[in-house]
């Protein structure tokens, strides 16, 4: 049985437009809805006369205009990037070119990993001309006046994700690894659904009162959401496993039997998500696959394998 994770659907976004979240944090949704991006980017400024923008969002010159506008007579002193896709990164160069703000991040696109043959060549929608000027590790701190922000390296969702920690209001901006909407996409390979699994149980090992994701509402009692979110996953291991013993040998007949009811324009994202899935169960021994693994390729459970050669 799937795991129900409640999520709010019931937002309202007047786009272009700064609304105060809390006391340090402001947010503004940038116009690039979509079945990936739910009702938009949402760009969080924090703090207040020297402030930090995190993940400024696309290139798209309605958002970045209003952002800049919003933040006329204050300067912002941090560009912060939680992970390089195009619906998170683009738009720092522009504030930075507007602001001489330094961006921050973990490194370019796949930079949490090396890659073989090639590396992001499945992945569309990686933002491959970011390449941030201060480079961020686990436990970094950048800060301003009344604010103090953490680096978490993250990766899972790609390789070189980050959140980021307020330590004044215990908030984690959590970008795409936890978001308010939807679980988030792991696509190989860059994406790593091992290293996620890791990151979500790493999450647990902190105290944080609220996360506010890139996407979706805020999340009011993260560690129950992040649980929540490791036992889908599992659940969707299971599943997996479920239909090889079914019968299943491709990702092709896989996804039709476990995602029911699915939106056509998702398929893409489902199959790749399934694909993340049975290279942590080879990795795991449980699974065998007739050559390296791939969407094409032919896999069955590992005893069943075994037998069958």
């Amino acid at each position: 049985m799937a795991i129900d994770i409640p999520f709010r659907r019931d937002l309202e976004v007047e786009y272009g437009v700064m609304e105060t979240v809390s006391p340090l944090i402001r947010r503004i949704i940038a116009r690039n809805p979509s079945p990936f991006t739910f009702l938009g980017t949402g760009t969080y400024v924090v703090g207040h006369g020297k402030v930090a923008v995190i993940d400024p969002g696309p290139a798209l010159m309605p958002h970045i205009e209003a952002l800049l506008g919003a933040l006329a007579g204050e300067t912002i002193t941090h560009i912060l990037v939680t992970h390089t896709h195009i619906d998170h990164s683009p738009a720092a160069a522009a504030v930075k070119e507007a602001t001489g703000a330094p961006t921050y991040g973990f490194g370019p696109h796949g930079g949490g990993r090396v890659e073989e043959n090639g590396g992001g060549a499945m992945e569309e929608g990686g933002d491959r001309d970011f390449v941030p000027d201060v480079r961020l590790g686990d436990g970094d701190v950048v800060e301003g006046p009344g604010w103090h922000i953490s680096a978490r390296h993250t990766p899972g969702h790609t390789s070189n994700h980050l959140c980021f920690a307020l330590a004044e209001e215990k908030a984690l901006f959590s970008g795409d690894h936890v978001m308010g909407w939807s679980t988030s996409v792991i696509v190989p390979p860059d994406g790593d659904m091992s290293a996620y699994m890791r990151s979500l149980r790493k999450l647990l090992d902190y105290e944080d009162d609220r996360y506010w994701p890139t996407h979706g509402a805020e999340i009011e009692n993260p560690r129950a959401l992040v649980r929540a979110f490791i036992s889908h996953r599992r659940q969707r291991s299971e599943a997996i496993l479920r239909r090889l013993t079914a019968g299943d040998r491709t990702i092709a007949e896989i996804v039709p039997n476990i995602y029911l009811k699915l939106d056509p324009r998702l398929r893409p994202a489902a199959a790749r998500s399934v694909l993340a899935h049975l290279i942590e169960l080879v990795e795991q021994g449980r699974v065998s696959a007739e050559g390296p693994p791939g969407l094409t390729t032919l896999y069955r459970l590992r005893n069943e394998w075994i037998a069958a050669r």
